[in-house]
This record gives structure tokens, C-alpha cells and sequence, in this order.
């Protein structure tokens, strides 16, 4: 059992397996009395660290609940999954506009399960998964304490105290994000279960059991799901993979981490190619993960560390970190064994791998390159989102840490010290301090003393930090293109908690954006966004269509999520980025465009491609004749034609072999956005004028 004062492993190597003196107080059972009472003390303070992290955590994310504009484009999907149609953003075209697969597929579970209203699942799977991750992480972060909750240099009474969980929570972006309907939630969730599975392996040690060889592929199985809970998370999945396949294990056992790790992702893959024709989701064509910006992802970190002073807690986290590591090499120095003398250096080198220093460096490795890789993507246009998870994956060494008072306080100041009275012996005699003695314990109550103050230090940030809000939070973007996401919305729709598209409404255009689409229903047409806000214009369709077309509405808008959910699913829904438009996706990234919106097609190339009258007055004033044909032009580009039956074309096997070759090529494949120069690049007749002078 994994009683509150045990916290045991089934190694028998858990919380309360410290290494103390036999003299103590013993049961008939032979287990010290003391020793019981500092485990106890440990788990209880562990227990209610946890308890109230997560509450206030939950309180916090519950109070900011909200569904975010991006978060509402999974559920386009799922209405199309549950509607017959496939994993698709639009009906008829194969298009992964959801950057998290397991996201997908795990809120359509829950909404097939429950049937509930699909905001409202993706609410409470995000929320139960954010707020769950916080007590899981910590868990695996007092684990990996294990027999070492000695202290600095020895024996005493021992806090599990929240630390890097409490630096987390405090952020007031993690709580936005904890429900808002994208994967946050999902991605610290799998973080901190990986990282429960990574230190219990450690700890575990070379074992060939069926039990240890079961968990051992578990965590293989967890690490290999990592680029389908977000594709950068791949850095973390891989290192740790790494770590478990040159380990000490046999070749069977070798081969099996790499057929369980890999046997979900990489038939996923194989399945992406061959449906949607490329090797990454749509978005991350769309935003060139390839890119660099890092002039713009310095301004991403200031925008998330400056407000909140973010640098002192992480400073005092890597305070802690020292403290700890000078404590675990003071306690490895005074237990130094030459057990390992015999093994030769391959076999050492792999035995090391096993061990908590491995599996800490690994995760803290991994979350700063996770870091690096958004700073240089440029992060984001949300404030803080993608930069939570790196963090949180850099804390889980530090979700909680252990506060030790040395057991015999007079040590550190001379005085002699009495053996505890036990059971075998009713009158003990005192013994003199050893000057050895007496450093260890002044060293370990420094090291108590000096925890606390760092303790103390976050938790006071903490409570100071929580209810900060952005200086103009909600009321414009700003020039380094971020933005409080959920604040801004709150803001321009005067409701604290959007949750549901209905909620969108509110939001400038959606309203009338309805009323065109019921007005153009049966007749068709492009409905683009006018320059007021209460209008749309319409590019019409001719009144004879051509042969095998079909009429049909298409909404073309940036806002993806609350346009597509307030919408039909007869209604194609595009945006300007191309998160669902692979023509605006494979655009060249314009080097000055806000962060996250850099992609930016012209209407013009809609209006051509969906078939719209290209001549005025039927065409809306604002666009340009001559573009318009120009871009009937260069949607014969080979290329591009190829790509359009990719997605479009008839489902088949030979479809989905064709796809698997192109895969490679379309992922890199990429148009100009100006119709002329596309022309040119494509080795395309210029048409003339439309209205020649």
C-alpha cells in the first residue's frame, strides 16, 4: 500500500525508506520508531503541500475559465468526425488544422463518451488535466528524494515543501491556458506523468523481473507519444528514450522500448502522409516551425518575465538546485563505495544512466532546449502560452523540496549529544561531538536555514504575482505583435468567461457573419471581411457554375475557431495564415509579420480558387481585377495542382501511395504570395490586362 506516511515504492526504495542509526526506539517489528515519525512528518507535509497547490490552482484556472478563439478549432473537427467525414477541418478536403493529435482524439473520446456540448468537454478535459499534472509532478519530484531526505549532510526531520509547483501556478498565463481549449493542459499532464515513470525507473535500478520489464516499456510507450501530444515535445520523448535504450538493458529488451515507443507514432505518421499529405500538421506549415525570429523571441521571454519579475523565482529555483546537488554530493562522498571497480568503463558509463542524476539532467536539458527552440521560433502572439510548458518541464526536478532540520541541533554547537532512548537500552549515556560531527550539522542547519529563506522568498512572490495583469491588458495588441489572448476577448466582448462559439457572437463581425451565410446558403459565394466591422462583403458566383462545380459558401476570416463553430459544416471555412488553407500555409513567411500571423494570402487568390465572378460590379470594390485573373493563372502551377489533389481529390489506395511519395515534397514546398511572381516562378504566360488602357 502507498500509505500517506509511506509514499513507498514497490522497490522498497520510497520516502520512507531512510537510512538511520538501528540504536534508535524499535518496534517488534525492528523499524525505528523515530524513523518512522521523520517519514510520517515528510508525507503529511507532502500530502498538504500538494492538496493546497492543486485547489488553489483549480480555483485560479476555474475562475479564468474560458475557451480561447484557436481552441475552438479542434471542435471543427470533431463535429466532423462525429458527422461521418473524417479527421478533417472542411468536408471533402483532408486537412490537419489541429497542431496536437492526441488532443483530437482524446476530446472526441470524452464528447463520444459523455455526449456533452463540445465546449464544455474540451473545458473540463483541459482543466482536469492542468490541475492533475500539478500533484502528479510533485509526486514524482518527492520520489526522487527517495533515501536521501537526510538533508545537506545527514539525518533530521524533513518538509516536503512546494517550490518549483508554486513558482507554475503563480503565473497568471498558467491559469488562463489551463482551460481555454488548446493542448497546455494535455502536454504538462503527459510531462509529469513521464517524469513519475522516469524517476521510478530510476530508482528501480537494472532489474530483469517481468514486473520492472512491464513499467520499463510503459515508459517507453509514454516517451513515444511525445510528438503526437505537440511535435517540439519530440525533445523531451527522444532524450529520454535515449536515456532508457542505452541503459542497462538486454537487446530484447532494446528492441522492445523501440517497437513500443515507436510502433503509435510512426503508423500515425505513415497514416498523416498518406491522408493528408504531409509529415507535420498543417499549422506547422503554416507558422515555418523551421523559422528563426530570435530578435522577436527575446521580446516573447521579456513579455512573459518582465511583468511578473519571473527571474527571481527561477534564480532562487537554481539557488535550490545547488543547494540539493551539494547536499547529494556531501551524502555520496560520506557513503563512497567501490561496488562499481569491477565493471568495466562501457558498463559503468551505462549503469550511470540509471540513476537520478541522469534522469535530472535529462529533463532539465529538455526543458531548455524546448526554450531555446521558441525563443527562436519567435514564440508566439499569445502571452506566455508556448513558453508554459518548457517551464514547467525545467520545475519538475523542483516541484517540491525537502526542508531538513539536522536531528541534533546542539551538535552544531558542541554540546554533547545523548543516544535517543529505545527499547534495547533505558538509560543511555551522552557521547562527545566529533568536530566532524559538529561540521556536518552547522553545514546541514545552513542548508535549513537557507532552504526556508528561499521558500519563503517564492511564496511570497507567489501570493504578490497571482493576480497581476498585463499593463493594457485587453485593450490593443501593442507593436511586438503579443497579446493577452483571454483578456483581450473578455475585453472586446464584455463577458468574463467565453466559453461556448455562441459566447463569440459577441465578438465584432460573427454576428452578421451568421446573417450572410443564411442570406447565401443556397447560392454561394466568398464572404470576406469588410473594413466594418458589422458587414462582409460577398464575392458572388457566377450564375452558371462550370460543369461538376458545386455552390457552395466559404467564409474566408482569420479568427478560425469562433468563425468555423459558428458555422455549418456545408460552410467551408479558410483563414488568411492557412492553419486549414494549404494555399495560404504554403506561402513564403513574411520576415516583419506579426509572430503567428506572418502569413498573410490575398483575398484576390480566394476568389480565383473558389470559383467567384472575377469582374466588377459583381466583384467587391476593394479587389483588384487584374490579381484576380492572375491568380486563376497561377493556380496552374503544376506543383500546386498536385498539392490541391492531394487533399482534394478522391480518397483511394493509390491516392494514398501517391501521397506517401509527395509527403516530402509538399512539406517543403512553398508559393509567392504576390500572383505575379508565382506566375514567374512557375514559368507561366502573364495574362493580359483585365481592362487594358
Amino acid at each position: 500500500m502507498q500509505s500517506i506516511d509511506g509514499l513507498q515504492s514497490t522497490d522498497g526504495v520510497g520516502i520512507d525508506s531512510v537510512d538511520e542509526p538501528e540504536v534508535e526506539g524499535t518496534r517488534a517489528s525492528g523499524t525505528p520508531v523515530i524513523d518512522k515519525a521523520r517519514r510520517r512528518l515528510a508525507a503529511v507535509s507532502f500530502l498538504i503541500g500538494a492538496v493546497a497547490v492543486s485547489t488553489f490552482f483549480a480555483i485560479g484556472a476555474w475562475q479564468r475559465r474560458w475557451i480561447a478563439d484557436d481552441g475552438l478549432i479542434v471542435l471543427r473537427t470533431l463535429r466532423n468526425l462525429f458527422a461521418g467525414n473524417g479527421p478533417v477541418f472542411n468536408a471533402g478536403e483532408r486537412v490537419e488544422a489541429n497542431t496536437s493529435t492526441a488532443w483530437t482524439y482524446l476530446l472526441w473520446f470524452w464528447a463520444w463518451v459523455t455526449d456533452g456540448q463540445l465546449e464544455y468537454v474540451a473545458l473540463w478535459v483541459a482543466l482536469v488535466c492542468s490541475v492533475a499534472a500539478i500533484p502528479i509532478a510533485m509526486y514524482g519530484s518527492a520520489r526522487l528524494y527517495g533515501n536521501r531526505l537526510g538533508g545537506i549532510t545527514g539525518d533530521g526531520w524533513t518538509l516536503l515543501l512546494p517550490f518549483g509547483a508554486i513558482i507554475y501556478i503563480a503565473i497568471p498565463p498558467a491559469r488562463d491556458f489551463a482551460t481555454s481549449g488548446l493542448e497546455n493542459g494535455l502536454c504538462i499532464f503527459w510531462a509529469a506523468v513521464l517524469w513519475c515513470q522516469l524517476v521510478a525507473w530510476a530508482r528501480r535500478g537494472p532489474q530483469s523481473t517481468r514486473k520492472a520489464s512491464a513499467a520499463t516499456l510503459a515508459l517507453a510507450f509514454t516517451a513515444g507519444l511525445a510528438p503526437l501530444i505537440r511535435p517540439e515535445l519530440t525533445v523531451f520523448g527522444g532524450l529520454v528514450l535515449v536515456l532508457v535504450f542505452f541503459a542497462p538493458l538486454g537487446w530484447k529488451m532494446r528492441l522492445g522500448v523501440a517497437v513500443v515507443a515507436g510502433a503509435l507514432p510512426v503508423g500515425y505518421q505513415i497514416f498523416r502522409m498518406g491522408y493528408y499529405a504531409l509529415l507535420v500538421p498543417n499549422p506547422a506549415v503554416a507558422k515555418d516551425a523551421s523559422g528563426a525570429k530570435w530578435e522577436q523571441g527575446f521580446a516573447y521571454l521579456t513579455n512573459l518575465f518582465g511583468p511578473y519579475i519571473l527571474v527571481l523565482p527561477v534564480v532562487l529555483a537554481v539557488v535550490a538546485g545547488v543547494i540539493l546537488i551539494v547536499g547529494a554530493r556531501l551524502r555520496a562522498d560520506a557513503g563512497a563505495s567501490t561496488a562499481d571497480t569491477d565493471r568495466s568503463r562501457p558498463a559503468a558509463l551505462s549503469a550511470r544512466l540509471q540513476s537520478s542524476t541522469a534522469v535530472v539532467t535529462v529533463v532539465a536539458v529538455a526543458g531548455l532546449v524546448l526554450i531555446v527552440y521558441w525563443i527562436r521560433q519567435g514564440g508566439d502572439f499569445m502571452h506566455g502560452r508556448v513558453l508554459l510548458v518548457p517551464l514547467f518541464v525545467t520545475l519538475l526536478p523542483l516541484m517540491v523540496v525537502p526542508l531538513t532540520v539536522p536531528a541534533h541541533l546542539g551538535a552544531a554547537f558542541g554540546r554533547r549529544r545523548a543516544v535517543e532512548k529505545s527499547v534495547i537500552d533505558d538509560d543511555p549515556e551522552p557521547v562527545e561531538v566529533s568536530p566532524a560531527e559538529r561540521r556536518r550539522t552547522r553545514v546541514g542547519l545552513a542548508g535549513a536555514v537557507a532552504m526556508a529563506g528561499l521558500w519563503i522568498t517564492v511564496l511570497v512572490w507567489g501570493i504578490s504575482t497571482h493576480a497581476n495583469v498585463l499593463p493594457n491588458a485587453g485593450i490593443d495588441i501593442g507593436r511586438s505583435g503579443i497579446v493577452d489572448e483571454r483578456r483581450f476577448y473578455v475585453t472586446n466582448m464584455g463577458n468574463e468567461n467565453p466559453v461556448t462559439a455562441e459566447d463569440y457572437l459577441a465578438y465584432p463581425r460573427m454576428s452578421a457573419m451568421v446573417e450572410k451565410i443564411d442570406k447565401y446558403r443556397e447560392d454561394g459565394g466568398v464572404i470576406l471581411p469588410s473594413f466594418n466591422y458589422d458587414e462582409w462583403y460577398v464575392a458572388q458566383l457566377p450564375a452558371v457554375m462550370p460543369r461538376g462545380a458545386e455552390r457552395k459558401v466559404t467564409v474566408y476570416f482569420l479568427n478560425l475557431g469562433m468563425t468555423s463553430m459558428n458555422a455549418p459544416l456545408d460552410v467551408r471555412v479558410i483563414d488568411q495564415m492557412g492553419l486549414a488553407y494549404p494555399l495560404a500555409a504554403h506561402t513564403e513567411r513574411l520576415e516583419d509579420g506579426r509572430i503567428g500571423h506572418d502569413k498573410i494570402l490575398p483575398s484576390e487568390w480566394v476568389v480565383a480558387e473558389a470559383g467567384a465572378y472575377p469582374r466588377k460590379p459583381v466583384l467587391p470594390g476593394y479587389l483588384d481585377e487584374d490579381l484576380v485573373r492572375q491568380a486563376q493563372v497561377a493556380l496552374q502551377c503544376p506543383e500546386t495542382k498536385d498539392r490541391f489533389a492531394s487533399f482534394e481529390g478522391p480518397w483511394s489506395f493509390t491516392r494514398f501511395k501517391h501521397n506517401l511519395k509527395q509527403a516530402f515534397t509538399f512539406n517543403s514546398y512553398r508559393i509567392q504570395r504576390e500572383p505575379e511572381y508565382e506566375i514567374a516562378r512557375c514559368g507561366l504566360e502573364m495574362p493580359p490586362p483585365v481592362n487594358p488602357d
